[in-house]
C-alpha cells in the first residue's frame, strides 16, 4: 500500500513569533514557517494505516526551498518514509487552484499511483479548505471529507470512514469508498491502535522516522516545473484565477500586559494567588 500526505508551510502564529509591519500586515520573511497544524491529523491517519496494513508513506509539499524544513518537521513529528518538494519560481504566488494542479501532477509523477492521499482540513493562513478537494479533482478520485476515523479493507479494496456531517461534532456518519481514495481529515481525528502489536509497531516506526529525519535530505526529492512537464501559464501566479480584492490587517497583540508582581516572601500576596488559581487547578470554571 502506498500513501501520500500533502502538507504546507504556514507562519508560526504563536505569540511572540509573528512579525508585522507598521500597517499590521504579516511579514512572512521575518516570521518563522512551520508545518500547517491541521496536516498533523492527515499524517496521523496515514501512520495509523501503515501500522495496521503496512506500506509506505510519502509526504509532498509545494513551496519555496525553505519548505524542506517543513517536510523534515512532518517526518520527525509524525512519520514519513520519503519526501517530495515541488519548487521553483514558476510555481510562486499560486492560488489554491494552481497549487492543486501542481500537486496532482506531482502525485501522478510518482513511481506508483497511491492507494490513499491524505490532506488536512485547511491551512492556518488561507483557511479556504480548497486545496485538498481540488487536488482530488485533478486525480479523479473519490473523496471523503471531515474524517474522524477510518479503516481499510485490503481484500475488498475499500476504505471505510466515519465523518462529521456538515462539521457537526454531534452527528457522525459512516461512508465507504473504493481505493484509490482521497481523505481529508478533520481536527477531531484520533488515531486508534487497538492491539499490543499495533502499539509496538507504532513505537518502532516513530523511532525509525526520527532517526531518518536527522538525514532527511537523503530521502528528499525536489521537482521543478520542467521535471513535472508543467506549462508555466497554468501554474503559479499566471495560472491562478483568484483575484484578491483586499487584505485585512491581522490585529496586533497588546504591546504590554498588566501584571502584579508577587514575591515568594509575600505571604499575603501568595495566598491571594493560590486562592485565584485553585478553582482552575480543580477543573472548575
Amino acid at each position: 500500500m502506498h500513501m501520500v500526505v500533502l502538507t504546507k508551510g504556514v507562519p508560526d502564529f504563536r505569540e511572540g513569533q509573528v512579525s508585522f509591519d507598521e500597517e499590521g500586515h504579516l511579514e512572512r520573511g521575518k516570521t518563522p514557517t512551520v508545518m500547517n497544524p491541521n496536516d498533523s491529523f492527515a499524517l496521523q491517519a496515514a501512520l495509523q494505516t501503515k501500522v495496521r496494513h503496512g506500506g509506505d508513506v510519502s509526504v509532498m509539499s509545494m513551496g519555496p526551498p525553505g519548505y524542506k524544513e517543513v517536510l523534515q518537521e512532518a517526518m520527525e513529528s509524525v512519520y514519513a518514509d520519503d519526501l517530495y518538494l515541488l519548487s521553483d519560481r514558476e510555481m510562486a504566488a499560486a492560488d489554491t487552484w494552481a497549487t492543486a494542479i501542481t500537486l496532482s501532477t506531482g502525485i501522478e509523477n510518482l513511481d506508483e499511483r497511491p492507494d490513499l492521499v491524505f490532506a488536512g482540513f485547511k491551512t492556518a493562513d488561507g483557511e479556504t479548505g480548497h486545496t485538498g478537494p481540488q487536488t482530488c479533482w485533478g486525480l479523479d478520485m473519490p473523496v471523503i471529507t471531515h474524517v474522524v476515523a477510518l479503516d481499510v479493507d485490503e481484500d475488498e479494496g475499500t476504505v471505510r470512514a466515519k465523518r462529521l456531517v456538515e462539521g457537526d461534532i454531534e452527528e457522525i456518519e459512516t461512508v465507504e469508498a473504493p481505493m484509490p481514495c482521497f481523505i481529508v481529515t478533520d481536527p477531531e481525528f484520533e488515531p486508534s491502535y487497538r492491539t499490543a502489536t499495533h502499539r509496538l509497531t507504532w513505537k518502532d516506526l516513530r523511532a525509525q522516522t526520527r532517526e531518518r529525519a536527522e538525514e532527511f535530505e537523503e530521502h528528499l526529492t525536489v521537482w521543478d516545473h520542467e521535471a513535472l512537464n508543467l506549462d508555466p501559464d497554468y501554474i503559479g501566479l499566471d495560472g491562478s484565477p483568484t483575484i484578491v480584492s483586499s487584505v485585512d490587517p491581522i490585529p496586533k497583540a497588546p504591546a504590554e500586559r498588566e501584571a502584579t508582581m508577587v514575591s515568594p516572601d509575600d505571604a499575603e500576596g501568595m495566598r491571594s494567588v493560590f486562592e485565584e488559581m485553585t478553582p482552575f487547578a480543580a477543573g472548575g470554571d
